[in-house]
């Protein structure tokens, strides 16, 4: 079974994170250095938001809110949904779909793991998608080792 420690293990365990004391502004200017649509905000090692590309739109731009003034704590989306590592890809896959976002902490023993994405996921499907393909191609054309 693809599990998300999987992914972890291949894509790595790095969470780009800010506090909830961060202004807007410069989380955005994290978020656009790194080249990520988003932040996990973070109370000491709790997940207590994750900040998006989604949030800047909805709770500041269309606001009109001041961006330097205005604290991650206001625009974040709180209390992210999160998963095990042994949660499957499909599983995360759905729980993106269903809960209409895109990142994922990963919590281990109550201790923040990772982070995956919906790009993440659909990266491990589809080259797991490939890689059956070509065996099943090479069986068929009996290039498949005995």
């Amino acid at each position: 079974m693809d599990r998300v420690d999987r992914l972890l293990d291949e894509k790595g365990n790095d969470v780009f994170s800010v506090s909830p004391e961060t202004t807007v502004f410069e989380a955005a200017g994290t978020m656009a250095d790194r080249h990520i649509g988003a932040l996990l905000v973070l109370d000491g090692d709790k997940p207590v938001g994750i900040f998006t590309e989604r949030d800047i739109l909805a709770r500041v731009l269309l606001v009109n809110a001041d961006p330097r003034a205005m604290k991650v704590s206001e625009a974040m989306t709180k209390d992210p949904v999160v998963i095990a590592r042994d949660t499957s890809v499909k599983e995360a896959m759905a729980i993106m779909t269903e809960r209409r976002c895109r990142h994922l902490p990963v919590i281990e023993n109550e201790k923040l793991v990772g982070l995956v994405s919906i790009g993440d996921c659909t990266r491990w499907v589809s080259r797991n998608q490939d890689y059956t393909i070509k065996h099943l191609t090479d069986y068929i054309h009996r290039n498949y080792p005995v």
